[in-house]
């Protein structure tokens, strides 16, 4: 197998997280620009693509043996949070697609040597639903099956699927399995996704038919949960891949909706500043109920970014100090992930009375972040209720259900 090639990026001085963030900030108005368009493809624009690229925003969580930055996750997802601010769509699909380079860096070093030898670039699209049909066979698996929801798929050059492999023993559970295929060994279909909000994300389905895939490009929900066993480890030694896989999942499907929440905020203020009521003959400026709805909002999305990146700097602390992050704190992080959607979708429909009938228009700007952010609800992930559940239970003495944590 090829020595891993660095691309030309990874060669130069490693950009600080300042830096990383300043880079993401200057993309605004671009990527505002194709807002539309991204919505009306169903795709992200491919020269976002290419510019978050060429900006290293995908080599934040990657190894640094093929390039990365291993940095903090909480850069990771400023830089999500404030592409949200243009288009929840664009920062869906980044930050799914970001988060698959730290995944793979939980793999059997094969396979990080056959998806970034080449390309240290490539990227790796994802559906977890176990739908697919395992079989197991001499040096691996079979897998075919028919997948929802693989947003950026267009983008990717391998794909992790989720299925369900057949019990290890006679008579034992299924092993909740993911599998790394190869863009050969799948195709995705255009057309399946239509969709009332997050539509620039593309998460189209994804078909498979009768792929082999070798033992060792497999990775099991029990590895992610015991943390210690999984092969990656062996090579990827930095106290970032000892962070549990669910952490960092559970935040790219939820953190997008912070920052959809502060562009929707900064649009009310704009339309608010120039509003006058044709009812009232008030300015919206001068409505103390705008004011303290407006007031309200931003000190909950300061109250959200505060939550996230406390959450991401103790599991830090506690790694790099080479200790393991404590199980109810793990569940705990969980939930107040899985709270983000809701708490958004609540906050950005209040502002929609405030605005009267004009902003029920399809031409109002702020339509589209409230359409994103309800859309967000939908994901698993982000239903707080059985892990509040669960949560709830372990401070009661109970013994933890969650092995996605």
């Amino acid at each position: 197998m090829a020595t891993a090639q660095i691309s030309p990026i990874a060669e130069s001085a490693t950009p600080s997280p300042d830096e990383i963030r300043e880079r993401a900030r200057a993309m605004l108005p671009d990527i505002l620009a194709r807002a539309a368009r991204c919505e009306a493809e169903h795709k992200v624009p491919d020269e976002t693509i290419a510019e978050l690229k060429a900006a290293g925003m995908f080599k934040i969580t990657q190894p640094k043996r093929y390039g990365g930055y291993e940095m903090n996750p909480n850069v990771l997802f400023d830089v999500q949070m404030t592409l949200a601010e243009a288009c929840m769509s664009t920062a869906w699909v980044y930050g799914l697609l970001a988060v698959h380079q730290f995944q793979l860096g939980l793999f059997d070093d094969r396979c990080q040597q056959e998806a970034w030898s080449e390309d240290p670039d490539t990227l790796i699209a994802s559906t977890y639903q176990p739908v697919g049909k395992v079989t197991r066979v001499e040096g691996g698996f079979r897998l075919s099956g028919h997948w929802g929801f693989s947003s950026g798929v267009q983008h990717a050059g391998w794909i992790f699927l989720g299925s369900a492999a057949p019990p290890l023993v006679e008579g034992g559970p299924p092993v909740m399995t993911t599998f790394l295929l190869p863009k050969g060994d799948y195709r995705y279909v255009e057309g399946t996704w239509d969709t009332f909000g997050l539509q620039g994300t593309g998460s189209l389905d994804v078909i498979v038919e009768d792929a082999f895939i070798p033992a060792y490009r497999t990775h099991t929900l029990q590895e992610g949960f015991e943390v210690v066993h999984q092969p990656g480890l062996k090579v990827n030694t930095g106290p970032l891949f000892r962070m549990p896989w669910g952490q960092q999942f559970s935040r790219s499907v939820s953190t997008a909706a912070i920052g959809a929440l502060q562009g929707a905020l900064d649009t009310f203020l704009q339309i608010a500043g120039n509003r006058v009521s044709t009812n009232t003959g008030k300015a919206t400026k001068n409505d103390p109920q705008a004011q303290a709805y407006a007031a309200m909002v931003q000190s909950e999305i300061l109250a959200m970014k505060t939550t996230l990146h406390r959450n991401f700097d103790e599991m830090m602390a506690w790694l790099e100090a080479g200790q393991d992050i404590p199980l109810t704190d793990r569940v705990r992080y969980r939930y107040e992930a899985a709270q983000v959607a809701r708490k958004c979708s609540a906050l950005v429909d209040g502002f929609l009375p405030l605005l009267g009938g004009r902003a029920i228009y399809n031409s109002s700007p702020i339509l589209r972040y409230w359409r994103d952010i309800l859309a967000s609800r939908a994901h698993v992930a982000n239903n707080p209720d059985p892990l509040g559940a669960s949560l709830g239970a372990v401070y009661m003495g109970q013994p933890n259900v969650e092995l996605f944590v």
